[in-house]
């Protein structure tokens, strides 16, 4: 009997909805049945699944709160099967930044829930200055100057590493 996995994601700009659909594809290709949803818009019974992914992104150093409701909500059912949990941040684009371990922003999510799940990642995302408001914009080329990342307003880069994507999905398949 085929496992079945449930992949929820919260996505801002559509970062994290593009890496799922690349992780859906990895699971298409290894024959494993995969449902992909939005977090604010799923609504059924976890335990149904065998396993459980969650991807994230960050805005302004912080996971969505629906994210953490979520898992404070079905912490017993996490607890009890496989689970994953990607984020995805501009921050991750250091190659000192980019692991679980090392990522600041994944390191004060899990300090900030009691949850553990069974495998963690983090990817890059992408800086796309045109598709921001003004404030949004703003804001991002200000951390981007901080941080010393790319400022001028027509940059569009995406730092995705999809083979780093590809490899999770492996992983993920595997469990």
């Amino acid at each position: 009997m085929k496992q079945k996995t449930l992949m929820l994601y919260s996505s801002v700009d559509g970062q994290t909805l593009k890496i799922c659909n690349q992780l859906k594809e990895v699971f298409k290709q290894h024959d494993q049945d995969l449902d992909l949803q939005a977090i604010d818009d799923f609504d059924k019974d976890i335990t149904k699944y065998d396993k459980l992914v969650i991807g994230a992104s960050i805005r302004y150093g912080v996971h969505n709160k629906s994210v953490i409701d979520f898992i404070n909500h079905h912490k017993t059912q996490l607890d009890a099967m496989k689970t994953a949990f990607f984020s995805v941040n501009l921050v991750a684009r250091k190659p000192e930044k980019n692991a679980p371990d090392t990522n600041p922003y994944v390191i004060k999510f899990f300090k900030t829930i009691d949850w553990k799940p069974t495998v963690v990642e983090v990817f890059a995302g992408k800086l796309d200055y045109k598709k921001y408001g003004f404030f949004d914009r703003t804001m991002i080329r200000f951390i981007m100057w901080m941080t010393k990342g790319p400022t001028d307003p027509s940059v569009q880069i995406e730092y995705t590493n999809w083979d780093r994507v590809t490899a999770f999905g492996k992983r993920l398949t595997e469990l």
